[in-house]
């Protein structure tokens, strides 16, 4: 880390506004926003950004980078560089994110990184995500069997073995297969073949759910169940997540047990 403080007064504070819009964001980065000389947000719709608006009117949406065609990466890029510039002109700056401000939000790492490296105070505070809405509204504790998560494509691609008997929750699932960071969409082609992948560990009739968190505190979240062989016929878009239960029980491991000095009976 790069310790020699600039003389300016400039800074970073990437904060998350939470999924349900004005509910979810903590007392901490509301202070921070508040009290921000600009704020930069990617937030979901309009109606965010207005309450994000309506709290620091210096908010700008960086959405406007976003182009037909250009890759995702180089918008990343981009929009690093215009919070990273505002911090050098001196400004004490907020980047406003959805959800948790570093979970599937890459330009506040990104930023934090490049402003650390050049000596300015930069930090990133948590926020409510997906999976913590996740969590409540299916009810089920990742604790108790436990719980694994890829991102979509980066799990189709690699080839990475599923333990069956945790919960396995496939983020972007509406971008399975896409790999060329230009589109915000899949394709019938691309579920089918997520399908046979998946037909590796799971049985086609094995339940699947599509869940996505609500945006406003009158909404209600989507839990559609269906068997792995309807994954290519639902409705799925930018904010699906496919959630895969257990499909075996936990089980004890005797040569593990073993390195213990337990035996399986002392469990009941």
């Amino acid at each position: 880390m790069n310790t020699n403080n600039k003389t300016s007064t400039g800074s970073l504070t990437c904060i998350g506004t939470g999924i349900t819009l004005a509910g979810q964001i903590t007392t901490l980065s509301k202070n921070y926003l508040e009290e921000a000389e600009s704020v930069f947000g990617i937030l979901p719709d309009k109606l965010s950004e207005d309450w994000v608006k309506s709290l620091n009117p210096s908010y700008e949406s960086l959405q406007y980078l976003y182009a037909e065609g250009k890759s995702r990466r180089q918008t990343y890029q981009d929009m690093t560089e215009v919070v990273c510039q505002a911090v050098r002109d001196g400004k004490k700056v907020v980047l406003a994110l959805y959800g948790h401000p570093g979970i599937f939000a890459c330009v506040g790492h990104f930023a934090i990184e490049r402003l650390i490296g050049e000596g300015y105070p930069a930090q990133m505070l948590p926020g409510v995500s997906a999976d913590a809405c996740l969590y409540a509204d299916l009810g089920f504790d990742p604790g108790t069997t436990g719980c694994q998560a890829y991102e979509a494509t980066q799990f189709l691609f690699s080839g990475v073995p599923l333990n069956t008997s945790a919960y396995t929750i496939l983020w972007q699932i509406g971008l399975a297969g896409e790999h060329t960071l230009k589109t915000f969409k899949t394709t019938a082609q691309n579920l089918e073949a997520s399908v046979r992948i998946l037909n590796k560990w799971y049985p086609l009739e094995h339940e699947m759910i599509l869940y996505e968190a609500p945006f406003i505190p009158v909404q209600k979240p989507r839990i559609d169940r269906f068997m792995l062989k309807d994954l290519p016929k639902m409705d799925i878009t930018s904010i699906s997540t496919l959630v895969i239960p257990p499909l075996t029980g936990l089980k004890l491991d005797k040569n593990a047990l073993d390195e213990f000095g337990l035996d399986i009976k002392d469990f009941g």
